[in-house]
């Protein structure tokens, strides 16, 4: 759960904080062979079966913290297996992005209703009369259940006064929106990469941290130690995770970790806006039925994966992480960019081959915090230092469900267009639910908004605070951005077209979904 500190997050921190450490030191083969050790001090297995388990698991957390795939322990291989690809300045992602380790996953029932002993064994049995298939059966001690009549539906659960029936799933599986997670042959969960979108939602729902992603954090402080300059363009949904923090502060703490310098990803989402909001006057309804967003690249994969025909209507609008990248690059052409954001699935996008040269490392807040905790660096104790931006306040809200479909709104009424109707969707599943609506034709001449993660980027994978804390600060920070700080008010629709035709100009605007 985000913003609790537990045992699986305080690992994860550790892992990445190591990693950070050796990076900026520089790359030692025995201590990182010892890290595992030095993470894992007590004999206690602490909830694993012994101590070198626990040890073997962050091994491999270790490895995919260096970019490196999972070990085939079907054979002896030693932890430094191919460490040498990792000891680079710049690395693409090599699938899977996201895994599960296959000996720390506790082979939860994939669904199951059970009685638990709370039961009264009361005189009205609601379970037994709403059962639909008869599967229940009341004995002396109460209730029970036949697993081979039982079809999960749960009517048992809702009718219980006591709560004493409740409702298993295994806990990636529930959070999986397409369906990726199964068994294999041993019950332990499993991937089907063929529907996986790399949302990252199953990560951060396996209790038992058995689900990791790869990251890049070793190669971006490698590139940060060379001459060349590495810019940080922050992610929306950075307002509220470290803190009651200023963007100025955030960006004297980015410069102490040996970034050039900050560009904020909400100047891309202004852009964005504009291109959309140009975009959907231009094709609906005489081109396509409907336009769908285009800045979530989990949703926008689904689309592709599992409704073909409708991908099409998904905007061909570049995502803001890339537009910001592009417009640094024209700025500063030597440079390498560095995204750091809430989402795994910025990852996989960025490792795209017309994507890759414009955006050469994604690091998630959580990455990012493990570098202030390598370089000991607290930013709530940094002075305030004078910060401007562009970025407009519907810029900033991009990072909570239903932002990006406000924005274009505002700017189509800015146009003096009209309202634009608009249905959005949080979640996978919801997502789903909506493009087969719209696959129907029930939102014909609607702009849609998806995004894979419920509440929008404010719960991406790598967010290290609460998703409600974070969605009011990042409203709170596009009001005062509104009302006195930025001097856009709204995306300004011939100054971002400009910058549009700049873009176009000097490197292209194809779009990528």
């Amino acid at each position: 759960m985000r913003g609790i500190q537990t045992q699986k997050t305080q690992i994860r921190s550790q892992v990445f904080e190591e990693i950070a450490r050796l990076a900026y030191e520089g790359w030692d083969p025995v201590k990182f062979h010892n890290l595992p050790y030095k993470i894992v001090t007590s004999e206690d297995a602490q909830y694993r079966d012994n101590v070198f388990v626990k040890r073997e698991i962050v091994s491999e957390r270790l490895r995919a913290a260096m970019g490196l795939s999972l070990r085939h322990f079907d054979q002896y291989e030693s932890r430094l297996a191919g460490i040498d690809a990792s000891l680079v300045d710049e690395k693409y992602y090599e699938p899977p992005l996201i895994d599960i380790i296959k000996f720390a996953c506790n082979r939860c029932p994939e669904k199951r209703v059970w009685v638990t002993n709370a039961c009264q064994n009361c005189l009205e049995h609601p379970c037994k009369s709403v059962c639909p298939k008869g599967a229940i059966s009341i004995t002396n001690t109460g209730s029970v259940i036949d697993e081979s009549k039982c079809i999960k539906c749960g009517q048992c659960v809702n009718a219980c006064s006591y709560h004493a029936i409740v409702k298993q799933e295994r806990p990636c599986k529930a959070a999986c929106g397409m369906g990726a997670i199964r068994s294999d042959e041993h019950g332990r969960a499993d991937i089907d990469p063929d529907k996986c979108v790399s949302c990252g939602q199953c990560l951060v729902s396996c209790p038992f941290g058995a689900i990791i992603d790869k990251s890049q954090i070793f190669q971006t402080i490698t590139c940060i130690k060379s001459e060349t300059p590495v810019y940080a363009v922050v992610a929306p949904a950075i307002s509220g995770q470290f803190g009651n923090l200023s963007m100025a502060k955030i960006r004297s703490a980015l410069k102490l970790l040996g970034f050039a310098d900050m560009v904020e990803v909400a100047e891309g989402a202004d852009l964005c806006t504009v291109e959309e909001a140009h975009a959907f006057l231009d094709e609906v309804p005489e081109k396509m039925p409907f336009m769908a967003t285009s800045c979530c690249p989990a949703w926008s994969v689904m689309a592709k994966k599992l409704f073909p025909e409708q991908a099409k209507c998904i905007s061909m609008a570049l995502t803001p992480m890339v537009l910001t990248a592009r417009l640094v690059k024209t700025q500063h052409p030597n440079c390498k960019i560095c995204f750091v954001g809430p989402c795994a699935a910025k990852k996989l996008e960025a490792s795209r081959r017309t994507i890759r040269s414009h955006v050469d490392f994604v690091l998630t807040f959580e990455e990012l915090n493990a570098m202030f905790d390598a370089k000991e660096i607290h930013v709530s104790d940094l002075p305030e230092e004078e910060y401007r931006t562009r970025a407009s306040g519907d810029g900033v809200g991009f990072a909570v469900s239903g932002g990006v479909a406000k924005a274009v709104q505002n700017v189509i009424r800015e146009m003096g267009k009209g309202e634009v109707k608009v249905a959005s969707a949080q979640g996978l599943a919801d997502c789903r639910k909506l493009l087969t609506l719209a696959k129907a034709g029930k939102y014909d001449g609607y702009l849609l908004e998806g995004m894979a993660c419920p509440g929008g980027c404010v719960a991406g994978a790598g967010t290290i605070a609460p998703i409600n804390k974070s969605t009011f600060a990042v409203q709170k920070e596009s009001v005062t951005r509104d009302n006195q700080n930025s001097p856009w008010n709204s995306p300004k629709i011939n100054d971002y077209l400009e910058a549009l035709e700049i873009l176009e100009h000097e490197i292209g605007l194809e779009g990528e979904t």
